[in-house]
This record gives C-alpha cells, structure tokens and sequence, in this order.
C-alpha cells in the first residue's frame, strides 16, 4: 500500500463503533493513515481508537463532529488535507435508525433521518470530492444496506434513505469517472453492529441465520473488508455499483418446498 513514503489517507465518518470501528483498525493494518468523524463526547473514545489505529502501523486523525452538520463535514475534510496532502478513501458511514411505524412518523423525523442518513453522505461526498477531483484520483464509497431491496417493515424512513443512496451512489459514479474517482455502495446485510443492539432480539437473530444461506450474521470485519476491496487497486474498473455484501440473503427464496 506504501507507496514512495506516502501511506494514502482514509476517511471514516461514523467512526467510533461497528463497521466504521472495524474499518478503522482493519485500514490501518492494510497501509492507511485514518482520520475519522463521529458524535462522540467523550474524549476519551477517540484517544482510545487512535492509539489502536496507531498500534497498527497507521496514523491516526479522529474527530468529533456531526455529518448533519455541513461545517462539521468540511472541516474534517479541510484537517485532513492540509495535515496529511489529500483524501484517497472517503467511506460514508455514519447512520442512525429509527424504527416506528410511518403514520406515526412527524415531518420532523423524517428531516432528522434523512439529514444524516442521506444528506451526511452527500455532504460526505462532495467534501471529498472537491479533494479527489484535483488529484485526478479517488474512492468515494457508501455503506447502504440490503434493506433497500428486502424493507423490514416500520422502517420506511431508513429505507427511503439507503435507496436514495443507490440513486445517489450511481449518478455521482458518472459524474466523477472523467476525474479518475470511484464511486460505490456497499451494502451490509444483516450484522451484529450496536446500531442493531435495540431493535433485535434473539428471536430476529435466530430468523437470519435461517434465512442467510451462509448461516451466520455478519461481523463488522466482514464489512469492513469488503469495503477495503472497494477501495484498493483491484476495483479501479468498478464504479456506480451496489455491492451486497449479505451472505446470501436476498438470493434466498426458500421456502420448504419437498423434493419428490
């Protein structure tokens, strides 16, 4: 990954737990510098990642911040820039959940919602790609979600954003491949991340692993090296894709049919 010296610069927002905390920690095991954005308070949660970034060979930049928040987004960005030359990777990862059922759902919601779970990552995006665009270089990647194609119901909300990242994901692709800049979605199935942590119980975990083919709910580093795939050298002809990353789950369509 280095190359003369120079170790290329991810960016993570949603970076303090889950998949952007696995990400983190793989990316600097894998040749990354990692900067990252999250909502966190506690100073001590970012000392504490970037000393684990930084066991891992890589430097470390994590901030706090909210990507509902344009400044918040642009500044992380700036930072990373002017410390550290340019952004390579930006992952847009940060999201919240809400389940509730939609009539229930006020205006308010909905603004809250989709300001972080969709206008983040275009916040997200454009902050990287005014970096990437001058470099003639660049991986924009968004974590979605399989739930765009299979909505669990009282969902519609979380729904409505992850598809519109794929609108998002595949317009921007074309946009920025004269620039020599990447753009994908890659999309969780179901995995064991806090995010979930309220809203399952044993009973929804036993219901996955009989519908996953793979049998297994997904780790955050299953994500998270799968984002890395997106991310390197070997996807540099991949650009405007979805990318399911879900052990099978929206290929199964069995239903107990007995063979004869």
């Amino acid at each position: 990954m280095e190359a003369n010296g120079h170790r290329p610069a991810i960016v993570i927002t949603g970076v303090s737990r889950g998949i952007g905390r696995a990400l983190a920690l793989t990316a600097a095991e894998a040749g990354y510098n990692v900067a990252g954005i999250h909502r966190g308070t506690d100073p001590a949660v970012s000392d504490e990642l970037s000393r684990e970034i930084e066991s891992r060979g890589g430097q470390a930049m994590i901030m706090t911040g909210d990507v509902g928040v344009t400044a918040d987004v642009d500044a992380a960005a700036d930072r990373v820039i002017s410390e550290w030359g340019g952004i390579d990777v930006w992952v847009n990862n940060a999201a919240r959940l809400l389940v509730r059922p939609f009539t229930d759902m006020a205006d308010e919601d909905w603004l809250s919602l989709l300001g972080s779970n969709l206008l983040g990552y275009i916040r997200g995006a454009r902050a990287a790609s005014r970096a990437m665009i001058p470099a003639g270089y660049g991986r924009i990647i968004n974590v979605s979600s399989v739930v765009a194609e299979q909505p669990p119901t009282h969902m519609t909300g979380y729904v409505t954003a992850k598809g519109g990242i794929t609108g998002f994901t595949r317009a921007l692709a074309v946009e920025l491949a004269p620039f020599g800049v990447t753009v994908n979605a890659v999309a969780p199935g179901a995995t064991e991340t806090p995010l979930n942590t309220d809203s399952w119980t044993e009973d929804v975990r036993e219901t996955y692993r009989e519908r996953i083919p793979l049998q297994r709910i997904a780790t955050p580093e299953d994500i998270a090296d799968a984002i890395l795939l997106v991310a390197s050298e070997s996807s540099r002809y991949i650009t405007g894709q979805i990318i399911a990353v879900d052990g099978g789950l929206t290929l199964n369509g069995s239903v107990g049919h007995q063979d004869k």
